[in-house]
C-alpha cells in the first residue's frame, strides 16, 4: 500500500488532517477514497502513521491514527548515484529504481558520451524529482530523495565530501563489489558516491581522471550490461553486500 507525507503539524490529538491540494486530490478525487479506509502516513521524522479515515468533505480529509511507530524504509548509510542521463524512457525508468534502492540523491553528469544535451537535462530535472517523489510513495520510503543540479565530473563533489567514491567501468576494472567488502568495507553512516556513465561508455579522458583521482572502479561480470541494468545491478548488489556483511559480522 502506498503510503503519504504530511507534516507533524497536521496532527491533533491523534486525528491528522489532510487539506493540501496534491495530497487531498490524489487521495479523494483519483483513488476515491472512503470513510473507513486505512490510510499509511509518514511525516518529516520519518514516523510512519497507520490510520483510518474517519471523513472526507469538499477540502479536507480527517484520519484517526491507530498506530506509530519510526520507520523502517531507509538505508542506515548514504548512497548517491553519479550518472550519464540516458534518453526520456530509459532514464525515467532509472531514477524510479534508484528511488526504490533507497539512494539519498542523483547528480546528473555530463559526460563526454553523454547522449542528451545540457539544456535538455535542465528541463528535465523537475520531472525526475517528481518521479522520485511517487515512487517514494508506491514503495514506502521514509524520505524522499533529491535531483541535484546537472553537474560535471570535474565538478561533481570529490573525495573528501565521501567516504568512498565508486566507478563502474567496462572492460578495464577487475574489482568486484565483494573484494571492497573483504578489503575495506561500507559501514553504517558511511556517504558513497556510485558513478556510472552513459550508454557509450567513459571516455579514455575519463578514465584517466578516475585513476589520477584513485577513485575505485569496479566491474559487474564479464557481460556487457546497457547504463540502465548497470546503475539496477549495481546498486542493488551494493546494498546486498552490505548487509550480508553485516550479518556474518553480528554472529
Amino acid at each position: 500500500m502506498p503510503h503519504f507525507f504530511i507534516n507533524s503539524n497536521q496532527i491533533n490529538n491523534k486525528i491528522v488532517e489532510i487539506s493540501d491540494k496534491e495530497n487531498y486530490n490524489h487521495l479523494a478525487r483519483s483513488l476515491r477514497s472512503r470513510a473507513g479506509e486505512k490510510l499509511l502516513l509518514i511525516d518529516e521524522n520519518q514516523i510512519q502513521y497507520e490510520t483510518i479515515i474517519t471523513e472526507i468533505t469538499g477540502s479536507k480529509i480527517l484520519a484517526k491514527i491507530e498506530k506509530s511507530y519510526p520507520s523502517k524504509r531507509y538505508l542506515d548509510f548514504e548512497l548517491y548515484l553519479g550518472q550519464s542521463p540516458l534518453r526520456s524512457d530509459a532514464q525515467n525508468l532509472l531514477i524510479e529504481k534508484a528511488t526504490e534502492l533507497g539512494v539519498t540523491g542523483v547528480f546528473p553528469v555530463i559526460t563526454d558520451n553523454c547522449a542528451v544535451a545540457k539544456s535538455v537535462i535542465e528541463k528535465k530535472i523537475p520531472k525526475w524529482q517528481k518521479i522520485m517523489y511517487e515512487s517514494s510513495k508506491q514503495c514506502e520510503r521514509s524520505n524522499i530523495p533529491e535531483c541535484f543540479e546537472c553537474t560535471t565530473l570535474d565538478i561533481l563533489p570529490q573525495k573528501e565530501d565521501f567516504d568512498r567514491i565508486l566507478v563502474f567501468c567496462e572492460r578495464i576494472a577487475t574489482k568486484t563489489i565483494r573484494d571492497i567488502f573483504e578489503t575495506k568495507p561500507i559501514n553504517k553512516g558511511d556517504k558513497i558516491l556510485v558513478i556510472v556513465g552513459p550508454e557509450g561508455g567513459f571516455s579514455q579522458k575519463e578514465f584517466d581522471y578516475f585513476k589520477s583521482n584513485r577513485f575505485e572502479m569496479l566491474t559487474l561480470g564479464d557481460l556487457i550490461l546497457r547504463a540502465e541494468t548497470a546503475v539496477i545491478t549495481g546498486l542493488g548488489n551494493i546494498i546486498y553486500e552490505y548487509a550480508n556483511f553485516n550479518r556474518q559480522h553480528k554472529k
